[in-house]
């Protein structure tokens, strides 16, 4: 991933897809997302290979099933190239094995035809999110580099449970990180920008991987007070 100065850039992306239609309906969606930009467009794997070398794009969305050159082998030459760009990869197959190759060529994710608008957002906001965290942070704690590499490290759960998002996971990590005191759901809640419900779900699933931990308080009324903090590691503590 490359390294750019702290100033937010847009995220330059190469279309690579053989059906024009599909190409311009990429496009649209690409460029419907925050930070994103579409520098340029191919129709297969030679050509695509070919302005990744004269555009230098961050991204490359990538169709696996093309004439004369397929996904699978553009990929392939772009690592052997050692060509520093990211990939998304697009396509019909969900087969293991295809699955296991592109997870092989490190792809940072990959989306079954057809797809949504919102599975492409999906995508992109998590490449972006994993893109600012790498060039814009100079040291990571675990906490943060775990959430950071979930969705590409397949050694472990590489699937939050269902209905929870890694970017607000990571939202509430980064609250948690910033204060040395127990806080409630709802005072995260209100800092962050989310409902007191919904904080609470992550807090569980926080409490559930000890990375958080809860404590009970009385209010002036005797009613119970849950009290989240998230557990320092010991090589964490500040000298």
């Amino acid at each position: 991933m490359k390294q750019q100065g702290k100033e937010e850039k847009l995220i330059r992306v190469l279309l690579i897809e053989d059906d024009l239609m599909v190409q311009e309906v990429n496009r649209m969606f690409i460029e419907k997302v925050k930070g994103f930009k579409v520098i340029g467009v191919a129709t297969n794997g030679t050509v695509g290979r070919q302005k990744v070398k004269e555009l230098n794009p961050d991204l490359v969305l990538l169709d696996i099933f093309m004439p004369k050159e397929d996904g699978l082998k553009t990929i392939s030459k772009l690592r052997q190239e050692q060509l520093d760009v990211d990939i998304i990869a697009v396509t019909a197959a969900n087969d293991t094995e295809t699955v296991k190759k592109l997870l092989r060529h490190g792809v940072v994710d990959y989306i079954v035809k057809p797809f949504t608008y919102e599975r492409l957002k999906q995508a992109l906001e998590q490449y972006k999110d994993m893109y600012d965290q790498l060039n814009l942070n100079a040291n990571f704690s675990q906490d943060k580099l775990d959430v950071v590499m979930q969705q590409k490290d397949n050694s472990k759960q590489s699937e939050l449970p269902k209905g929870l998002q890694l970017m607000t996971l990571k939202q509430i990590l980064d609250y948690l990180e910033k204060i040395d005191c127990s806080k409630s759901a709802e005072e995260i809640g209100s800092e962050v920008g989310l409902a007191r419900v919904t904080v609470r779900r992550y807090l569980n699933y926080l409490e559930t991987e000890k990375k958080v931990e809860m404590e009970l308080t009385y209010g002036t009324i005797g009613r119970p007070i849950q009290l989240y903090r998230l557990i320092k590691k010991e090589n964490e503590v500040s000298s």
